[in-house]
């Protein structure tokens, strides 16, 4: 008897133990992240004030070295619900929150999602997210350039509202609906009872191709001035190659030119890159772009033919390793109109050196 009882319990305790290990084994649903990115960009227009011309929102500080961005993230994931929460900071943060009341312009992320169902990758979210609209994000790293396109930077970086979103069980298919607090922002501009809306549809028929539509419909001004902006973006991702990747994309949209009447004004913006993989480490991005707003709803100038602007830019990366690539970056801009500061004067022309560290963990 004795015998069979010690049997017994060294089965109990090896299985306990067993099951302990298991558990140890098991990934923590909770994660910790960060990004940080240094940078120095010289304007050989030398701007007066050391900021970039307004229509350029990340990387717009001259002649000094700063944090475009710079986050600490904390996420929740499991079968079936998710949370984050990210803190930012840097010239990125200042430039693009800058209407956000308080403490809202440190907000990188905060959502929290349900999934809706067992057998479905049916999900709803809720809170501050980045944005649905085109493929350059805030992140530096996970972008071919180094700074952000005319494009990039004047749709919204970031949004604010609810969203269900359903992907396919192959990957395949991504789509999603969104009630949105505005174009870019957090707060509802005061005197707007209206919300935006959003939806986004992401076709990969491939591992080498990305195709996608989002649009946004609303207004981003009080009721009693009304104008409703409708706007839709569409890119395209091929990866011709394990060295060659091309993106285009196409920015347009149109907004009411006041609350008495439905006629619009419109703007619209193409776009191209390519990146090389010349090795593992070294990589080579080329941007050709086009940024056309001749009434100054996106972008004012005050100029006889508005904002129309060509840009190239070519960028050069090294990996340093699996957390840090190096980045370097010439661009040319070349407006229809002197609209660029040059000293005590203006300029069609604007050309800048951007150089970067982004270290991700």
């Amino acid at each position: 008897m004795k015998k069979s009882f010690v049997i017994a319990l060294l089965c109990i305790t090896t299985a306990a133990g067993a099951q302990e290990a298991q558990d140890t084994l098991k990934p923590s649903p909770f994660t910790v992240s960060g990004y940080v990115e240094a940078y120095y960009l010289y304007d050989f227009n030398q701007p007066g004030n050391n900021t970039q011309p307004p229509f350029v929102y990340s990387h717009n500080r001259h002649n000094e070295v700063n944090i475009n961005l710079g986050f600490i993230r904390g996420a929740y994931t499991t079968e079936n619900v998710r949370a984050n929460l990210a803190i930012m900071s840097g010239t990125y943060a200042n430039a693009n929150l800058a209407a956000e009341p308080g403490v809202l312009k440190n907000i990188y992320e905060a959502n929290a999602g349900v999934k809706l169902s067992s057998t479905r990758n049916l999900w709803v979210d809720a809170g501050i997210f980045g944005s649905h609209i085109g493929f350059e994000s805030a992140v530096g790293k996970d972008c071919w350039a180094l700074t952000r396109s005319i494009m990039a930077d004047n749709t919204p970086y970031y949004e604010a509202g609810a969203k269900v979103s359903y992907t396919t069980d192959n990957g395949k298919w991504f789509l999603s609906g969104l009630i949105l607090n505005g174009w870019q922002r957090i707060q509802r501009v005061e005197g707007n009872s209206l919300p935006s809306f959003g939806t986004q549809i992401t076709f990969k028929p491939s591992d080498k191709i990305t195709l996608n539509s989002s649009s946004f419909i609303g207004t981003d001004k009080p009721d009693s001035a009304r104008q409703m902006r409708y706007f839709h973006n569409f890119y395209a991702i091929f990866q011709v190659s394990k060295a060659v990747g091309i993106t285009v994309g196409l920015d347009y949209g149109m907004e009411e030119k006041n609350p008495e009447t439905s006629s619009t004004n419109f703007w619209i913006s193409p776009i191209v890159i390519a990146r090389f993989a010349l090795s593992e480490k070294l990589a080579l991005a080329v941007r050709g772009e086009y940024y056309q707003d001749t009434n100054g709803v996106i972008i004012a100038t005050g100029t006889p033919n508005g904002f129309k602007t060509t840009g190239v830019s070519a960028n050069f990366d090294y990996q340093l390793n699996a957390q840090a690539v190096w980045r370097v970056e010439v661009r040319h801009l070349t407006g229809t109109d002197a609209i660029f500061e040059d000293g005590n004067d203006v300029s069609k022309n604007n050309t800048f050196v951007t150089t970067a560290l982004a270290i991700s963990f």
